[in-house]
């Protein structure tokens, strides 16, 4: 592969840089620089405006409404809107749950749920986890029996990321109890609004409503929103996390993450030198820059072949590893950078009412970041699940 951008490729990114510095709303870019917590209004937003650029939905085909990029271009965009702090377009919908559609969902299914993931109009959530059913997702209890045309659901999911705001959950549910586990589940999709469903809020430490539970009892739920077949479901939901975890490697985020960490350093001072001078913080720069660049190549390398038809392997798990425990690194990192600063309430402990003493440039988000992407070997399948997967499947053995 050649890792140097062609002439043309050359060409789109500038055309990229363009489009978000006369696009991207000042707000929204300096709200992300700093890490406030995006509202629903802040997500819609940039959302319309990308919907109405046509660069909504790099990975769709075309025939869908995608934007016909090949793997360089999505990379180079990933890129550059990581580079100017744009949001992050919410991933339910557009890139978890439409190439399930694409590739099992029906005509129907596909020509009704598609366009609204599109324009907007359906905000989508994951019903995957619940309480003892995490990383061990196939013991899932969760329950939907046939009754006529409607199946009724009953149980519960939880770490339900921004369930406050959608009006549309896609959900793994039990459907044959005698079973073995894996063959017992399905796919359904659920309108939000249908009676019987609760959304509890879950806060964490740092006071932000981001995950939810909910509950479902006696929820009814039209047939026709079966994906695929009954009982089939855990084939669509394997192939659904081959896409999470590919996109959770989040190459862009810790190319703009590592800059800053590199800022922050050049700004920081050690011992009456600049940090990133002192050997040891400089050879964990360099390591994980090496790290980065390598796992860059990887993922272009998948996005290629996911391009031509191929569904991501174990290699989504590889970069679902290598990509979180990179953005930790990277969050580990600001934070030695930050000292003081990155306590979580510097602005009390460090700042008090004395206004001369400012954090740093770059050390707003420090500590909420790095607290909050603890969480990233865990989701989309824990590290050691993955783990567990690569040996299998490199051993011979069944992932």
């Amino acid at each position: 592969m050649d890792l140097n951008y062609s002439t043309e490729e050359l060409a789109f990114r500038e055309q990229v840089r363009e489009f978000l510095k006369t696009q991207l709303p000042k707000d929204l870019s300096e709200s992300v620089r700093i890490g406030r917590t995006l509202s629903k209004d802040d997500h819609d937003r940039w959302h319309r405006i990308l919907h109405g650029r046509g660069w909504l939905a790099p990975t769709w085909p075309d025939t869908y409404g995608g934007c016909g990029w090949n793997a360089v271009q999505r990379h180079i965009f990933e890129e550059e809107c990581c580079r100017a702090h744009a949001p992050r377009v919410v991933p339910f919908g557009l890139t978890m749950l439409a190439p399930v559609l694409q590739k099992f969902g029906s005509d129907v299914q596909r020509n009704h749920f598609l366009p609204k993931i599109l324009s907007g109009e359906h905000w989508w959530c994951q019903g995957y986890s619940e309480p003892g059913a995490g990383s061990d997702l196939a013991s899932l209890r969760t329950r939907a029996v046939r009754d006529g045309d409607h199946y009724v659901v009953n149980g519960q999911k939880t770490w339900t990321t921004l369930g406050q705001y959608a009006n549309w959950i896609f959900c793994l549910v039990r459907t044959d109890p005698n079973a073995k586990q894996q063959e017992g589940i399905s796919f359904l999709l659920i309108d939000m609004d249908t009676p019987g469903i609760e959304v509890r809020p879950i806060i964490l430490l740092d006071g932000t409503h981001e995950v939810n539970e909910v509950w479902f009892t006696d929820v009814h739920v039209p047939a026709e929103n079966l994906v695929g077949e009954e009982n089939k479901g855990w084939t669509y939901a394997k192939y659904l996390l081959t896409h999470e975890r590919t996109n959770i490697a989040g190459v862009g985020f810790s190319q703009a993450g590592l800059e800053a960490v590199k800022r922050l350093a050049r700004q920081q001072m050690h011992r009456g030198r600049p940090l990133i001078e002192n050997p040891h913080f400089a050879a964990r720069l360099a390591q994980v820059e090496i790290d980065l660049m390598a796992m860059a190549t990887t993922n272009l390398r998948i996005i290629a072949a996911a391009a031509e038809g191929h569904a991501p392997g174990i290699e989504s798990s590889m970069l679902k590893v290598k990509g979180t425990e990179i953005r930790q690194e990277i969050n580990d990192l600001a934070r030695r950078a930050a000292g003081a600063y990155a306590l979580p309430f510097a602005s009390e402990a460090v700042i008090g009412d004395n206004s001369a003493l400012a954090p740093p440039e770059g050390t707003e988000a420090v500590a909420a970041q790095y607290f909050n992407n603890r969480k990233l070997s865990i989701f989309g399948g824990s590290n050691e699940i993955q783990k567990n997967i690569i040996a299998k499947a490199a051993l011979g053995g069944r992932a």
